[in-house]
């Protein structure tokens, strides 16, 4: 069915308007919505719809135009110009909805909650995404991040750190799977430089941290950095890398030790003989290149 809309512009009192599904705004975005009116008038009207009441008088639920009605308020009018249709209350929750989606200055929690919402009331995701003017992918993603209570990953998204596409695949893949997810997007110029590296730190923040943004009074007593704490970080990570060089030095004595061995197997025919009889005549790359340097 067609919302009947009438295209004559009224003009209506304020205080027989109500707002069903109030957002919050930026002050800075509200504090220019307001001088723009002050200075340069109402562009376009608010559109709203009637009110089901019982003492016989003419009162609306708005449709469309938060901004444009809180303005007048504020300023100080009466009335304010608006076009009147004829929806159900789902239709105008509907309606509420795409022009919050529309305005693209929410959160990403808030814009896959407004979404959720729509898919709740029945709503495919195709249809979400004719609706809201949104890809088919980024309604899903975004919906299974929300599902998944991956705030740390809708914030990224929200920020521009990283493409959706990315998070949906950070959010349900393996350490590998996330490695090659990266290095995939670094290839096609998606993430580069300094996003490359914010997604990356993104990964380790989400294994350590969780996959939440918890906010509130972190515990001070005990946690502070101190001189001592960072010596003995220093100390112990410069223990770590003395490990791990030993441990290279040790597996390179090994692979020479290897290499020199089986240079001097190679110089046997018999044995070469015996490799090929048995199908073991081929060799690791690593150890192949090796034998072949040292025979040049």
């Amino acid at each position: 069915m067609k919302n009947r809309r009438d295209s004559k512009i009224h003009m209506i009192p304020l205080d027989q308007i109500t707002v069903l599904n109030p957002r919050e705004r930026g002050k800075r975005k509200f504090k220019q919505i307001v001088d723009n009116i002050e200075h340069l008038g109402l562009k376009k009207p608010i559109t709203i719809t009637p009110k089901e009441t019982t003492n016989g008088t003419e009162n609306y639920y708005l449709v469309c135009g938060q901004g444009r009605y809180e303005a007048y308020q504020l300023l100080g009018e009466r009335e304010i110009p608006a076009l009147i249709v004829h929806v159900t209350k789902e239709e105008l929750l509907l309606m509420s909805l795409v022009e919050n989606l529309a305005r693209r200055q929410h959160s990403s929690v808030e814009l896959v909650r407004d979404i959720s919402a729509m898919r709740e009331r029945g709503y495919t995701f195709s249809q979400i995404a004719t609706k809201t003017a949104l890809d088919v992918s980024y309604v899903r993603g975004m919906i299974k991040l929300l599902n998944n209570g991956e705030e740390r990953l809708l914030q990224a998204v929200e920020k521009g750190k990283i493409p959706i596409s990315v998070a949906v695949t950070i959010a349900s893949s393996d350490d590998q799977q996330i490695q090659k997810a990266l290095t995939d997007a670094y290839e096609k110029n998606v993430l580069r430089g300094k996003k490359l590296l914010a997604a990356r730190r993104l990964v380790e923040k989400r294994k350590t941290d969780g996959k939440g943004i918890h906010t509130g009074n972190k515990k001070r007593n005990g946690d502070a950095v101190s001189s001592d704490k960072l010596l003995r970080a220093y100390h112990d990570e410069t223990a770590r890398q003395r490990t791990i060089i030993q441990k290279s030095r040790f597996c390179e004595t090994r692979l020479l030790f290897a290499v020199t061995a089986l240079r001097r197997l190679f110089d046997d025919e018999n044995f070469i003989n015996l490799l090929r009889a048995e199908s073991l005549d081929t060799l690791p790359a690593y150890l192949a290149t090796e034998l072949h340097g040292e025979s040049q």
